[in-house]
């Protein structure tokens, strides 16, 4: 029986074969029904017997596991004493919430006619009037609150202590249930999930390289921050209740588990409880909020984040107010972010995308800096520019064919302004930047592969592996059989993998659809590119004719983001049916499933265009009187400043257009979230406004976590940005960390001030991201030495200069072929290719071809060599860190060994171990 008031029971003679076994049955039927009990008609929980009569008529079949609700007695009339800590306490304020459900009960209708009716109505009549009133949402609520009893009701039988609350109005009821792990229950699945214990304390490492260099070279560093209450590093082993009394801190059971961990045990318990038959996987408390039985399930944050109005010592804020006065806020955006404060609030995995991301962002101040310095370089040296030199001043020397069938010959001095701004997109500099990303994306990856062995064994995970997963709620609720799992032993849940080979290759035509549509749209926005490009040619305007390429490739570009991002939102919602209907068993399998189909559209829908730019753009052109054509109109030809210059436009429209709308809904969407469900708590709460809310109904308020994918999914998307296409656009990497500094800083107020606390989760690593980045960086050796020989001047003016003039003096002339005599319409005009009068490949084609291939081949064989040898040399786990490893391992035998003496010899480190002979194996 659990009491509303400061008493709480715990089921004795529970056992946990409970959580594994539906059959089990309780024993607490005879119990009086009274008013004021859980579910009575003041709450709206009280399930009348023609409820179960109906939910029972809906099952199918009648077993041991139909039980009588489960009636759990509320003291209406106990007082309300003040709770310490922000209310993170039951009403007795020693007890710790672990965890919250919430459930929401609107008002049952009709129920007083019915009852005023049974005055002058027979038992017969009154009974007939309410089943034929009784819907099937009726009967829906029937069985989900008979579900909550019997998930309540096998709780208190693993141990849970439980304590209710409500917030009532007259149109509904919000029901909050606190639970609580007691001690017992904390050490054996402590044991059980095979959590670390400390067993001997060590000095906090320094991680930030940074900070250790400014330290030798006696440099103040202004990013260092002294934080209060850092947790303390410690030399861990593997938890086991029978060596107790030799880890560190033992004695105290209410701060032994930190609040992550008491919250991790109190989820597993969640995951793995009944609440309806065994045989339908009627397990956990995923399936009910997915069935819609509970609302909401998180663990609370450890008080308000909004920093006292009086003067405080750092010390005494609570972890929350920690995070946000040292982290959240936008003034801290320079310093370095709280690691180890972030993994104890949040848990080891988000821990670890802020660890990725604040590296990542780190490591773009050096690739930012060489790109500016690239790009400037560039600018300096624009008046040496000779081709552009020869262009200026070339008059009506060259006059160039008509650009469209009713457009008239131009002079290629017109394009004077347009060919100096093309060099700083496209000049020796942007080779050596090119090599420089290539070097930089594969050393950050390995250098990412040390730090992140570093942390995971910082927070002891290195060793972590996910034990066997449980299936999927949906997997569970959707499954056509059970089968034997021939890991655990236990019937589950199956679905032949058969059928989901033949759901994802379904799938997959699905997603070349898809792709198909992208290519459909881009070919769109090429047609508007060149609508857009006569219109501006038929003004008969000088400034719109010289500028029409660059007004067509900025609009078009602004036209495909809208697009790229419409798309973006269609498929992600299009992927996340997909991969439910491919019936993918576990989580990890859903979520990997799910990530490549979203990454390989974005992929597409992102890069498409740019890759047209890049290789396509201006390569089937054809020559005068034999154009080639799409669709009837001509084949698009590469701008004034030539495609390099375009494809620079392109990037950067799309990647920091994406960026900008992106940080704005990071930013006003949570709020928007926060904002409705204030609002609609309030109308609930009604006349206790007035009052302070308590601690489950602010956290109620904010945002559900939404998870870390679509955060990974913009920064991946990004780094592809920076390496892939560096070559056209030095600045990338510029854009890229202004953006990062700001996305820290958004995430990190999401997280702390925004959304519901998180399951604290473990991770060792990015997971797949990790392999996707890796495929984006050598990816981005391949294009970029295409970039470089296909797209960019670079290699045809270094073999004029090899072959003709050293100073690049008539290059340009070099460039230009004359239009065949059979074009008649405008005899000996110019055009840009290698070509002769007949319109036939010169010899310096083909010679020029040959350098290309060349060089893409000595370029990609030279730096996938050198980036074998930086893997090779940089070691993914640190010796530091090996031996730390060892030492470890060597303290965990000594503390487990059955000599009571060895721990001793080992903190001494003075006489030999007299330890026995028990090996750290021998635990199990």
């Amino acid at each position: 029986m659990l009491r509303k008031g400061s008493e709480l029971l715990l089921a004795t003679g529970g056992d946990r074969e409970v959580l594994l076994d539906l059959d089990y049955v309780t024993g607490n039927r005879g119990e009086p029904q009274t008013t004021d009990s859980y579910g009575s008609l003041q709450n709206g929980g009280f399930i009348p017997p023609r409820y179960l009569s109906a939910a029972a008529a809906s099952s199918d079949d009648n077993d041991d596991d139909e039980d009588d609700p489960i009636y759990i007695h509320c003291d209406k009339t106990s007082s309300r004493p003040e709770q310490p800590l922000g209310g993170n306490y039951f009403r007795d304020g020693r007890t710790k919430i672990d965890f919250v459900l919430v459930w929401e009960v609107k008002p049952r209708k009709h129920r007083s006619r019915w009852r005023g009716q049974s005055e002058t109505s027979g038992p017969e009549e009154v009974g007939a009037r309410a089943e034929e009133g009784s819907s099937r949402s009726e009967r829906r609520k029937a069985q989900l609150a008979q579900w909550r009893n019997k998930f309540t009701q096998n709780l208190q039988n693993a141990g849970i202590l439980l304590e209710k609350e409500e917030t009532a109005s007259e149109k509904k009821t919000i029901h909050y249930l606190n639970l609580s792990a007691p001690w017992d229950v904390l050490v054996y699945y402590a044991e059980e999930l095979i959590l670390r214990a400390p067993l001997q304390a060590q000095p906090n490492p320094n991680f930030n390289t940074s900070d250790r260099i400014l330290r030798k070279l006696y440099i103040p560093n202004l990013m260092a921050e002294s934080l209060p209450n850092r947790p303390l590093d410690y030399y861990t082993c593997a938890f086991r209740k029978s060596k107790m009394e030799k880890f560190l801190g033992c004695e105290n059971h209410d701060t032994y588990f930190t609040n992550t961990q008491r919250q991790r045990i109190v989820y597993e318990l969640l995951a793995r409880t009944v609440y309806g038959k065994r045989k339908r996987a009627e397990v956990g408390v995923a399936r009910l909020l997915n069935e819609g039985a509970y609302t909401a399930a998180f663990p609370l944050h450890e008080g308000p984040f909004e920093l006292p109005e009086y003067e405080v010592h750092p010390d005494e804020l609570n972890q929350r107010q920690v995070l946000f006065r040292y982290w959240a806020r936008w003034s801290k955006w320079y310093k370095y972010q709280p690691l180890d404060h972030i993994r104890e609030y949040f848990g080891e995995k988000i821990a670890l995308y802020f660890a990725w991301l604040g590296f990542y962002t780190a490591w773009l101040l050096p690739a930012a800096v060489v790109g500016a310095f690239v790009f400037v370089s560039g600018l300096m040296s624009m008046g040496t520019n000779t081709p552009a030199k020869e262009i200026c001043n070339s008059g009506g020397s060259y006059l160039m064919c008509p650009l469209c069938k009713t457009c008239k010959p131009w002079n290629i001095s017109d394009i004077c302004p347009m060919a100096k701004v093309g060099y700083l997109f496209d000049h020796p500099g942007t080779v050596f930047f090119s090599v420089f990303m290539s070097f930089w994306a594969v050393t950050f990856l390995e250098y990412w592969k040390r730090k992140m062995a570093t942390l995971a064994h910082h927070w002891d995970c290195m060793d972590f592996q996910e034990e066997e997963e449980r299936p999927r709620p949906e997997f569970a609720a959707m499954a056509p059989s059970i089968e034997y799992n021939p890991v655990t032993g236990v019937k589950e849940p199956y679905f032949p993998e058969r059928a989901r080979l033949s759901r994802m290759l379904t799938g997959s035509m699905v997603i070349i659809i898809m792709l198909c549509v992208v290519m459909i749209f881009l070919v769109s926005v090429i047609m508007y590119r060149g609508i857009v490009s006569v219109m501006m040619y038929r003004t008969g305007s000088f400034v719109l004719r010289t500028q029409a390429g660059n007004i067509a490739n900025i609009s078009s570009s602004m036209v495909n983001l809208a697009l790229i991002l419409l798309m973006g939102q269609v498929y992600t919602a299009l992927a996340l049916q997909l991969t439910k209907w491919e019936m993918h068993r576990t989580q990890t399998q859903y979520e990997d499933a799910f990530t490549f189909k979203v990454f390989v559209f974005q992929f597409v829908n992102f890069y498409s265009s740019p890759f047209y730019v890049a290789f396509f753009k201006g390569r089937f052109v054809g020559y005068p009187g034999h154009y080639g054509t799409l669709l009837g109109m001509r084949n698009e030809e590469c701008g004034p400043g030539g495609c390099l210059i375009e494809l620079a436009e392109q990037l950067f429209i799309i990647m920091v257009g994406k960026q900008l709308i992106s940080n704005v809904q990071e930013f006003v969407i949570p709020k928007v979230k926060a904002w409705q469900q204030k609002r609609a708590l309030n109308k609930v709460r009604g006349t206790q406004n007035s009052q302070e809310p308590r601690r489950w109904e602010e956290d109620y308020q904010l945002v559900e976590c939404e998870g870390l994918f679509e955060e990974y999914l913009e920064i991946v998307l990004q780094f592809g940005f920076i390496t892939i296409f560096v070559a056209a656009f030095p600045l990338a990497p510029l854009f890229a960390l202004l953006n990062n500094w700001a996305e820290v800083r958004l995430d990190a107020h999401k997280f702390v001030c925004e959304y519901r606390r998180p399951v604290a989760e473990r991770a060792q690593n990015i997971g797949v991201w990790f392999n996707i980045l890796e495929a984006l960086s050598h990816l981005s050796v391949i294009v970029n030495a295409f970039l470089i020989a296909f797209t960019s001047d670079f290699l045809p003016r270094l073999l004029y200069q090899y072959k003709f003039d050293n100073d690049l003096n008539g290059y340009v002339n070099f460039t230009l072929a004359y239009a065949p005599p059979s074009y008649t319409s405008h005899p000996m005009c110019r055009y840009k290719a290698f070509r002769d009068n007949n319109g036939n490949y010169t010899l310096i084609y083909w010679e020029l071809l040959a350098v290309r291939l060349g060089f893409i081949i000595a370029f990609e064989h030279v730096v996938f060599i050198v980036l074998r040898a930086i893997d090779w040399m940089v070691p993914d786990v640190p010796e530091s860190l090996g031996l730390k490893v060892k030492r470890e391992r060597y303290l965990a035998k000594q503390a487990l060994a059955d000599n009571q003496e060895a721990l001793l010899v080992s903190h001494r480190g003075s006489a030999s171990s007299q330890a026995s002979n028990a090996s750290f194996g021998n635990m199990s």
